[in-house]
């Protein structure tokens, strides 16, 4: 158990996105430089005052790589904290080398689980490791200041590798749900297929059954036939588009759309008022647009109830255009914490991506929190036409 966790933190990778510099970093150095040159001009008690300024200034330049090169940055950090040890071991210049500022590297530290690799964290632990314990030694202080120095100095590598756990962990979380989202909408899709198959199948039985007393009924029975598998081949290229697992099941059950929205509105009842606005032609959407809508509402309603304080109106308006959708819910409430999206936020936007929409949320001008939706009316670029009965 124990060799199988040691060879998993080895081939650990590196997490994704990490930044090459942010305007912090500047800040930091910019502070770290002064502190440098106030500490090196001011204090009296400076032991090699050039070495330790060089030395100071150095540390505090490594941080800009800290994201990119973490183990390169701490290796070069630590391992000059260890030659400088060593030199005063050498020397015996009668006192402490160095400048309280050098505490930058601490910053190195926590960096170096929050970005680096397994093997990097491994390598780059075992040379920070050396270097306290190398300080520990050289240091005339108690045991117990040893034991406290020592922990206080691994502290940031702590926090950088819970920082890192949490992002994970949310991160596999956000896929969770992008994966519910695509396999539900596929579930919809699967529904609307599987619908257009049944009336090709069952129109093109009374053509068979009209072919030899009525020619006429047989090739409108051939266009009905036509036309619904126009449709299929549509819904099947999103189908396609959004399934990418194997095994994904389908339940029959037709999925609620812009026409249960009234339902929906009157749910909430008591404290707060729902202002429902539809418009345009929204009887002949296409199903899995038809239940994106009803979605997207439906997770507004609900984060509403749960998130906005002294919401008294919610303000829904779906509007049907030529080629496109729009939604738009706005409540007039105040929000709690940081109103950072939700998982429920993460799948609608999902699920808006698959079908070629957008979907934006966020806080409103004066307050409130306002939820946009674009989503078109049908995949462009799919190549199919159907033709009028004639």
């Amino acid at each position: 158990m124990l060799r199988d966790d040691l060879r998993t933190l080895w081939t650990e990778p590196r997490p994704p996105g990490a930044p090459a510099r942010v305007r912090r970093d500047w800040a930091l150095l910019a502070a770290g430089l002064a502190g440098v040159a106030l500490e090196a001009a001011l204090r009296e008690n400076v032991v090699w005052r050039p070495v330790a300024t060089v030395f100071a200034a150095w540390l505090c330049l490594l941080p800009l790589w800290r994201r990119t090169s973490p183990l390169a940055t701490a290796t070069l950090a630590f391992g000059s904290v260890i030659l400088l040890q060593v030199a005063a071991l050498v020397a015996a210049p009668g006192g402490p080398v160095g400048l309280n500022t050098g505490a930058v590297v601490l910053v190195l530290v926590y960096a170096l689980p929050r970005w680096g690799s397994g093997r990097e964290v491994v390598l780059g632990g075992a040379v920070i490791v050396a270097a306290c314990a190398l300080c520990a030694v050289t240091a005339e202080t108690s045991v117990v200041e040893m034991v406290v120095g020592f922990l206080f100095g691994l502290l940031p590598g702590v926090v950088g590798a819970a920082v890192r756990f949490r992002v994970t962990a949310r991160e596999r979380q956000l896929d969770q749900v992008r994966s519910r989202e695509r396999e539900q909408l596929a579930r919809e899709l699967h529904d609307t297929v599987a619908h257009h198959v049944s009336a090709m199948v069952i129109i093109a039985q009374a053509g068979r059954v009209l072919a030899g007393t009525d020619p006429s009924a047989a090739v409108e029975a051939l266009e009905g036939v036509e036309e619904e598998g126009a449709r299929t081949l549509e819904e099947m290229r999103a189908m396609v588009a959004a399934l990418r697992d194997r095994g994904v099941g389908a339940e029959l059950a037709p999925p609620a759309g812009v026409a249960d929205l009234e339902r929906l509105v009157r749910t909430p009842g008591g404290r707060l008022r729902v202002d429902l606005g539809l418009d345009g032609e929204l009887d002949a959407l296409p199903p899995a647009v038809d239940a994106a809508v009803y979605r997207i509402v439906q997770e507004s309603v609900t984060n509403t109830l749960r998130h906005a304080v002294d919401a008294t109106e919610l303000v829904v308006r779906v509007a049907a255009e030529r080629h496109t959708v729009r939604v738009s819910v706005r409540d007039d409430g105040r929000r709690a914490g940081r109103g950072r999206d939700g998982y429920g936020l993460t799948g609608l936007r999902e699920r808006a991506t698959l079908l070629g929409g957008t979907l934006r949320a966020g806080p409103g001008a004066d307050r409130g929190w306002h939820v946009e939706a674009e989503l078109p009316r049908a995949r462009s670029g799919s190549g199919v036409r159907t033709r009028p009965r004639r």
